[in-house]
């Protein structure tokens, strides 16, 4: 019996057909005669045209606007209308949150937590409410019944007034674990909040008049519950499983649709061998009945997860036609870099989805499968082992060297496994789009390939030096297959958002500060607007007095680039003939993972290196101690003059040998023998990663200058 007989195929699929224009021109023209005022639609796959009232766009999260004045003929002429400095030029914080559109009025938070609206037509800022419990990230606000809700740190939940900002009413909501980061939801009275990083989470509806609670959905069942049964003994109490992005509901239905993030443990989200069972419902999309929270159906993406791949983005759904019959369908997978399509109202899969056999671990207490799309992924499964010396950067997806190499779901325990897409790369918790108009689905990604084992404490190693990029993706809902696929020089995975239209168009921005305009039907670049700070958040479309809008906020966050990112509060908002200049263009994001620790001059050490030990910048001292900690070179950052020799040296009371082996343009790999020692001549600028042979993860760099 061959692999293909054995599989255990869970549910069946075929070939379909793709969404026809005469769809895209039925969708397009219902948008346009779509009542105007500053409410979500009534149908999830409605698209929008004068407002952008939710983030995601409309409740399916299609992140689409059918507004179609701003399109490729007359791109050219598509300049900055105004911009807002929401926080008076603030070059610091956190910015994740995306901004919203109701009745030609945006509301955005900062990076302070502030909730400023903003008139869509001129930028002035009509009011201000200003966060009285202290910074917080923060993801986007909720609007309605004439009330604007937000965070508050500390968990609460607070609702002003929609013309004003006065405090309407507040709520501190603390037993369901942390509640800040996750955009809120309005839908008919109910507010939908998740929460986040935290031992146990759970889906919520609170009343939006007042914020009490109606009803809760934990992530991880407690005793009684369905699903407790899939946790080893009382696991399920540390057990994650946070819905940590906003869901999406399908009024006509009644169901709301969260997706919950994956497993933790007593001692890391690597560590499964106190959680048997495959862990429900982390790294799951589950259905349940808007008013009341009622369980519906799940689905499960990874069993047991050990790798922190958890599907957990904003799940978007779609009305499209498979197998000559329109089928109400949810588009399930992130990081993972795989879509799973989903019948929206039971669960089933009408493209087929097979549940693979997977290698296992017996201490890691493995789940045999995995489950697959029939149709296979939309990025890598595995690393590229190029040797060293070959052209540099070369593959995205090019290994560090000396790491063991591994592929998705490969288990580990105490060696680092190298895989990717890794936990912060594919489509990471940025906002995908679903455009009306191709029948095509698209998202960021990102190439960051993560080292996994119980070494690290929490959700894997990204290597220092590796190149972390990414690029853009669009695949066919109705058949889950790769129509264009375009790399980019960063990783789009972390809050960069991805917006449709009804021309054909895909605007997305970069973490260098640049909003792009992308062909919908190619992925070929037509547009670029340099913002002043790198973008994490998605861009919107929406129209006040007849005149078309494209808006984004460009304030930057610190994954995956960290402070190299550059930070402001630049609300910009562009039309047809807008005369305001760019930003000035700030440093690029630094691509390539940085080492542990700041630069240290080669004069000040001798120019010298010591392998497997750390070094305390403050006193200068090298330690005593034999180590394998990713800050294990002393020092891991040197700074040289060109024509310098270094000395790379294994001290005489390691016990093991050590080595520096130079990536990726492979200068020099030593092996050395405890009491060894080795010298390279650094002849030309720029910047020279190596690690240890011993252990990985040790990383220096040496600076020439």
């Amino acid at each position: 019996m061959n692999h293909q007989q054995t599989r255990r195929q869970v549910l069946k699929g075929a070939a379909v057909t793709a969404v026809g224009s005469a769809l895209a021109q039925a969708a397009t023209a219902e948008a346009e005669a779509a009542p105007a005022a500053g409410h979500v639609p009534g149908s999830c796959t409605t698209p929008l045209a004068k407002d952008f009232p939710k983030v995601g766009g409309n409740y399916g999260n299609q992140n689409y606007s059918a507004l179609t004045r701003i399109n490729k003929g007359n791109l050219r002429r598509l300049g900055a209308a105004w911009v807002n400095r929401i926080e008076g030029g603030l070059t610091t914080g956190t910015n994740q949150s995306t901004a919203v559109a109701v009745d030609g009025v945006l509301y955005i938070e900062s990076a302070l937590g502030n909730v400023h609206a903003v008139d869509g037509a001129t930028g002035v800022t009509r009011w201000v409410y200003r966060q009285t419990r202290g910074t917080l990230t923060r993801r986007g606000v909720a609007v309605g019944q004439g009330l604007v809700f937000t965070h508050g740190r500390g968990n609460w939940l607070i609702a002003l007034d929609q013309q004003t900002g006065a405090v309407v009413w507040e709520r501190q909501i603390g037993e369901y674990g942390n509640m800040e980061k996750v955009a809120v939801t309005y839908h008919d009275g109910l507010l939908h909040v998740g929460t986040h990083d935290g031992d146990r989470g759970a889906a919520l509806a609170v009343n939006a008049a007042d914020g009490e609670v109606v009803w809760h959905f934990w992530g991880a069942p407690g005793p009684g519950e369905f699903g407790n049964d899939t946790w080893e003994g009382t696991s399920w109490q540390t057990g994650g499983a946070t819905p940590w992005l906003h869901p999406a509901l399908d009024p006509e239905l009644g169901l709301v649709y969260w997706t919950f993030g994956n497993a933790r443990g007593s001692r890391s989200s690597q560590d499964g061998s106190e959680r048997g069972g495959t862990n429900l419902f982390s790294s799951s999309i589950v259905a349940m009945e808007i008013k009341t929270g009622k369980y519906r159906w799940h689905f499960q993406s990874v069993h047991h997860g050990i790798w922190d791949m958890d599907n957990s983005m904003a799940p978007v759904l779609a009305d499209v036609r498979i197998r000559g019959r329109m089928r109400k369908v949810v588009v399930y997978g992130s990081k993972s870099g795989m879509y799973l399509i989903l019948d929206r109202t039971d669960g089933s899969a009408p493209l087929g989805i097979d549940e693979v056999p997977v290698p296992q671990d017996e201490r890691q207490k493995t789940w045999p499968t995995q489950p697959f799309p029939r149709q296979g992924p939309w990025t890598e499964h595995r690393v590229v082992d190029q040797p060293l010396g070959t052209s540099v950067p070369g593959d995205p997806n090019r290994a560090v060297p000396n790491y063991v190499q591994g592929k998705l779901y490969d288990p580990h325990w105490d060696v680092p496994v190298l895989s990717i897409p890794g936990h912060g790369g594919g489509a990471c918790w940025n906002h995908q789009s679903f455009s009306h108009s191709t029948g095509l689905v698209y998202t960021g990604f990102g190439y960051v390939a993560a080292a996994h084992s119980l070494t690290e404490a929490s959700n894997g190693l990204r290597p220092p030096g590796e190149y972390l990029t990414g690029g853009v993706v669009a695949v066919d809902v109705s058949t889950n297959r790769v129509r264009w696929k375009r790399r980019m020089p960063y990783s789009l995975a972390h809050g960069n958002g991805i917006l449709t239209t009804g021309a054909n168009l895909g605007f997305i921005g970069q973490p260098d500060g640049n909003l792009l305009c992308l062909d919908a039907e190619n992925g070929r670049e037509l547009w670029r607007f340099q913002c002043g700070a790198a973008i994490s958040s998605s861009p919107i479309m929406y129209e006040v007095d007849g005149e078309q809008y494209v808006a984004v906020y460009a304030g930057g966050t610190g994954i995956p680039y960290g402070d190299s990112a550059p930070r402001g509060d630049f609300l910009w908002a562009f039309k047809l003939g807008g005369d305001v200049p760019p930003a000035p263009t700030p440093p690029a994001p630094v691509v390539r993972r940085p080492v542990s620790g700041g630069p240290v001059e080669g004069s000040t050490v001798g120019n010298k290196v010591v392998l497997a030990r750390t070094y305390n910048a403050t006193t200068g001292q090298v330690s005593a101690v034999e180590s394998t900690a990713v800050n294990a070179m002393a020092p891991t950052h040197l700074r040289v003059p060109v024509g310098t020799t270094v000395t790379f040296v294994n001290p005489a009371d390691n016990v093991n040998t050590h080595g520096a082996t130079q990536f990726f343009e492979g200068l020099f790999d030593f092996r050395l023998e405890p009491g060894q020692s080795a010298t390279y001549t650094f002849q030309r600028r720029g910047e020279y990663f190596f690690n240890d042979c011993f252990s990985p993860r040790p990383t220096g760099k040496i600076e020439v200058y």
